[in-house]
């Protein structure tokens, strides 16, 4: 049985005539926490996207457990940034969570006594269970950041992508947030997380995609967390960058397939 759960093979974005992502290849583990880090403007979220079909690739293709993503849809979660959530919507704490389990179920179906037990066990995770009735305007961003892991947590899935989770976030809720992230992991999940911060990179993550709109490593954060990657995926944006503008005047587009 193969331990891929994530492969892109030669995936392209452009927007408008700008690269994000340039003929990127990997294959991702199961049950591993996966750091996704580069410079700002790397790729980064759009890589995320692209897996998850929000973005569509200019060139190349994603799988998700070698199959396409709507074959597999109910079995991941995605938690995007929290700038990118509408954060006036008139919906309580329990109701953004609750849609965790519409999700699995579907939109009409009526919430079952297992459905809100799931819903509350997944609160109480997050220690947000007593702002249930809370309106999510009024939360702090680090209480925020919490609803929506839950509602990632209330869908049961096998695979979460996160973008920039810690983001704005306090210490407490960082230090809650990867205390369950190594729960989750240890109970078989894998987690793709995007993350800016270099310092805590070694201590949350088994492996790492480092970007620089172009792939520059894939591995196990103890053999591609080195100086010269390092250097390779922070020090080297303009000189990528000017690379791809020459290709794309070539117009040396990789190919679509699947």
């Amino acid at each position: 049985m193969s331990d891929t759960i994530i492969e892109a093979h030669n995936l392209t974005v452009l927007y408008g005539r700008k690269p994000a992502l340039w003929n990127v290849d990997f294959e991702l583990p199961k049950k591993k926490v996966i750091g996704i880090m580069g410079p700002n403007g790397s790729g980064k979220s759009t890589l995320l996207k692209s897996i998850m079909g929000v973005v569509e690739p200019t060139s190349g293709f994603t799988k998700i457990y070698n199959q396409e993503l709507d074959q597999v849809r109910d079995r991941v979660s995605y938690v995007p940034q929290r700038q990118e959530i509408d954060w006036d919507f008139p919906a309580s704490v329990w109701d953004i969570v609750s849609m965790g389990r519409f999700q699995k179920r579907g939109l009409f179906k009526k919430l079952t006594g297992e459905d809100k037990d799931i819903i509350t066990d997944s609160l109480q995770k997050v220690n947000m269970l007593g702002y249930a009735k809370r309106q999510i305007s009024q939360l702090s961003g680090g209480q925020q950041q919490r609803v929506f892991l839950a509602r990632a947590i209330a869908q049961q899935g096998d695979l979460f992508l996160m973008d920039e989770p810690f983001a704005g976030v306090d210490i407490a809720t960082e230090e809650m947030i990867i205390s369950l992230l190594k729960d989750m992991k240890d109970a078989g999940k894998t987690l793709v997380i995007v993350h800016h911060d270099l310092h805590t990179a070694q201590s949350y993550f088994d492996h790492l995609v480092l970007l620089n709109t172009r792939l520059i490593a894939c591995g196990p954060t103890n053999e591609v967390f080195t100086d010269q990657i390092l250097t390779d995926t922070y020090g080297g944006r303009l000189t990528t960058i000017s690379k791809i503008s020459q290709e794309l005047e070539n117009k040396e587009f990789p190919i679509r397939h699947k």
